[in-house]
C-alpha cells in the first residue's frame, strides 16, 4: 500500500509539472494576437487607400 500511495503521488506531481499543453496555448494567443494586428492595419490601410483613390479621381475628373 505504501509503494501504491508513492507511485500516486509521484504521478500527481508529474501532472502539476508538466508543460505540455503551455506550448499550444502561448501559439494560440500569439497567432490571435498577430491575426487582430493584420486586421487593424488593414482597415487603417484600406481607409487611406480609399483617400488616396478619391483624390486622385477627383484631380482626374477635374482636369478632363
Amino acid at each position: 500500500m505504501n509503494k501504491s500511495l508513492f507511485e500516486l503521488r509521484w504521478r500527481l506531481q508529474d501532472l502539476t509539472a508538466s508543460e505540455t499543453g503551455q506550448d499550444l496555448v502561448e501559439y494560440a494567443l500569439v497567432v490571435a494576437l498577430v491575426a487582430f494586428g493584420a486586421t487593424s492595419s488593414l482597415k487603417i490601410l484600406g481607409a487611406g487607400l480609399s483617400h488616396a483613390f478619391a483624390n486622385i479621381s477627383s484631380t482626374l475628373a477635374s482636369a478632363a
